[in-house]
């Protein structure tokens, strides 16, 4: 970049070329401004071997001196399979963060990492786990109530053809039925459900509600029916009348001839 300097005339008194130079720099994690590192490394960078320990797991991976413990964690979450935001990567008795530098922090060949998983991780996948086991519990506990009402409902099915023929059902029948769902209506909602289960049990609800609604209608409609007395009328006889009257048996005498013998 050209400067240049002007006396009170306008002339030029001097003239210098003063180049600028831009410095890229980063923020560290600790808070501290540093240069940061050039993209274009003219000396080849070595790799390094990293021993881990993993609670029991022992392993060794080959890294870039000069990498990120952000890197780093992406190649132990393949080997462990514990997500990068889970680890917390322990050298020299110090958690490193993501965006340190393994050279700058004294990593060497053969240097050994203790990772471990962020207890607010294990906290989570705990309640996670908590979580769909009460899910799993409340399937199952639907998915018996689900075969219950089928049954029932199959009964009320039966019930409602029964009357609209004509037929008059015993009304203990009816209250029975109606108690019977009500008592899996009360274990419906005993059961908390999120999300699919929350849906079936709902779907479940409104199914015993309207059995019962038809059972109430049905109670009313089978009062109307009047009860079906059925009568046989029974042929009389009379066991006096020429045709029934049978000839008496008569004895009929028996001669026997018997043979002399001189």
């Amino acid at each position: 970049m050209m400067k240049k300097r002007f006396n009170v005339l306008g002339k030029t008194l001097i003239s210098e070329n003063v180049r600028d130079e831009e410095v890229d720099c980063e923020m560290r994690p600790g808070g501290m401004l540093v240069q940061k590192r050039s993209q274009i490394l003219d000396l080849p960078v070595a790799n390094i071997r990293l021993r881990v320990a993993y609670d029991a797991l022992r392993f060794q991976i080959s890294v870039n001196s000069q990498v990120t413990f952000g890197e780093v964690k992406k190649i132990m979450a393949e080997e462990t399979g514990l997500q990068v935001g889970d680890q917390r990567v322990i050298f020299k008795g110090k958690e490193r963060e993501n965006g340190e530098y393994l050279d700058t922090c004294g990593v060497k060949d053969r240097s050994k990492v203790i990772l471990m998983e962020d207890p607010i991780s294990i906290e989570r996948r705990y309640i996670e786990m908590k979580r769909n086991a009460k899910m799993q519990s409340a399937h199952r506990v639907i998915s018996d109530v689900v075969t219950d009402v089928d049954q029932l409902a199959h009964q009320v099915s039966a019930m409602e053809k029964s009357i609209s023929k004509g037929v008059k059902v015993a009304e203990v029948q009816i209250t029975t039925l109606i108690e019977m769902l009500m008592r899996q209506a009360i274990k419906l909602s005993s059961i908390s459900a999120e999300g699919d289960a929350s849906a079936l049990k709902n779907l479940q609800s409104k199914r015993v509600q309207k059995c019962v609604e038809t059972l109430d209608a049905l109670k009313i409609s089978n009062a109307r029916v009047n009860a079906v007395v059925v009568t046989t009328n029974w042929e009389t006889f009379d066991p006096h009348h020429p045709q029934y009257e049978y000839p008496t048996p008569t004895a009929t005498p028996t001669h026997h001839q018997w043979e002399l013998f001189d």
